[in-house]
């Protein structure tokens, strides 16, 4: 993998019909400056708008990705982010004068043939991976999705994909390496089957659709006049038959397993909206835009959450997120009141950990109690509140002008005496969050038996107001 960022070098555009709106679209690639990732602009509004590809913008995902961003909006994004993240592009302009991009012949290809008679340049700008160190996973279980990131030092795809029709059967397809994509992927062709075609008509989809630009899979018995009545409805020119190979038409696959392809193809635009290239292993059984854009925030709170770590912890150090330098830049908390010594885990909005070395020269042990030294339950729930507001402050743009007031305590219990030499392990999840009003669970350990436990409340406010 590269390791400078690149953009292309120079202009280039295709035209075409685009698949769900059927817009004549003409779009537009142009070179980029350092860091400025993959943006649509709608040139055809005023202002000519901007749409970062990001996760954050997805509004819509009716069989193809949809961003926004204000009163600008670009359907089915896929395709031409993955052309760029397969040809390792890493900035590109992508003006377009319509809501979506062309369909072209339902690959790739066009795209990224039109992209290499440019060619790219290389930037000075190092490429800024987002490395993946431990396991993430996005699972619906009503639907067998299973979408799984693994360490990697490379960028591999594997997807798995399975329909209950003979001219399909079960499919997988692996990608190994990124150079694999212009010319295993790229011209794996979008496909559905016959039975969805009426469907998605009638919902306002695939009004830029024909035979020329899907594979579409016969799943079921149809008389000639239920095509008619099709493709009257689709308004198409070219006589619909239902293919002796299981497709209509008869049109040939690329590839015996062309849908697993076309699967890999989506899916690796829809990681595009991370906004950073990924080295990770990603393994997927039966993934679609739904559960691929679950994934994507999966991964997306893993890079907000180290873009939070780099903040406050600038000095690594291993199995530590912050150390007590970077805590007393989150919490306004001072000696003797300062009750966690370091952050050993952080997932974004989900869970943290703490830890509280607990000695005898602690202050309140002079006092709780002579000769039979205790450390006070309301101090444990301290440390706990600690490590939860920790957890609350995570994207504030300034946690010193922000304070968090616990607001309720209920469920409390004190199981254990914790005395000088314990460690206390503080284990925190988020329950919910609405606005500044959130909920957490938490408990403490030491030597893996807990000690405490409560179901805390708190709300987020401005220190000055």
């Amino acid at each position: 993998m590269i390791e400078k960022q690149r953009t292309i070098n120079g202009d280039v555009t295709i035209r075409g019909v685009g698949l769900h709106t059927g817009h004549h679209t003409t779009l537009t690639f142009k070179p980029a400056p350092e860091n400025y990732g993959y943006r649509f602009v709608r040139v055809d509004l005023p202002g000519h708008p901007e749409v970062p590809a990001d996760v954050n913008y997805v509004v819509d995902l009716a069989r193809g990705t949809t961003i926004q961003l204000g009163e600008a909006r670009v359907h089915t994004v896929e395709h031409v982010l993955a052309s760029l993240v397969g040809l390792q592009i890493d900035n590109c302009r992508i003006e377009l004068d319509g809501p979506e991009p062309p369909v072209m012949d339902g690959s790739a290809k066009p795209i990224v043939d039109a992209l290499m008679t440019v060619g790219t340049v290389e930037q000075q700008a190092m490429r800024d991976y987002l490395v993946i160190d431990q396991t993430i996973q996005y699972v619906d279980e009503t639907k067998g999705i299973q979408i799984v990131g693994l360490p990697s030092d490379d960028f591999r795809l594997t997807v798995m994909v399975d329909y209950n029709n003979p001219a399909l059967g079960s499919q997988h397809t692996g990608m190994f390496n990124i150079r694999e994509f212009v010319n295993e992927f790229a011209s794996a062709r979008t496909f559905c089957f016959l039975t969805e075609v009426e469907m998605l008509a009638e919902a306002g989809l695939i009004q830029g659709g024909d035979i020329d630009n899907a594979v579409v899979i016969v799943d079921r018995k149809i008389n000639p006049e239920e095509l008619n009545r099709l493709k009257g409805k689709l308004g198409l020119q070219s006589e619909l038959v239902l293919g002796e190979n299981g497709i209509l038409n008869n049109k040939e696959l690329r590839y015996k397993n062309e849908p697993a392809r076309h699967k890999l193809l989506d899916l690796m635009g829809d990681l595009a909206l991370i906004g950073a290239p990924l080295k990770a292993q990603v393994l997927a059984a039966r993934p679609g835009h739904a559960a691929n854009i679950a994934f994507v925030k999966e991964l997306r709170k893993l890079v907000e959450a180290r873009k939070l770590t780099r903040k406050f912890q600038h000095v690594k150090k291993e199995n530590i997120v912050f150390d007590i330098q970077a805590i007393e830049k989150i919490l306004p908390h001072r000696y003797p009141f300062l009750l966690i010594d370091r952050i050993t885990e952080f997932k974004l909005d989900e869970k943290i950990t703490a830890i509280k070395n607990v000695t005898r020269n602690e202050p309140f042990f002079n006092g709780h109690f002579p000769g039979h030294p205790v450390m006070p339950g309301v101090l444990i729930v301290e440390a706990m509140a600690q490590a939860g507001g920790i957890l609350l402050l995570n994207g504030m743009e300034n946690v010193n002008e922000t304070l968090v007031y616990f607001m309720s305590i209920d469920n409390c219990k004190f199981r254990k005496p914790v005395t000088p030499g314990d460690q206390l392990v503080i284990e925190i999840e988020m329950v919910s969050r609405k606005r500044k009003i959130c909920s957490i669970k938490g408990k403490a350990l030491v030597d893996g038996q807990v000690v405490c436990e409560a179901d805390m409340m708190a709300s987020i406010i401005e220190r000055n107001s």
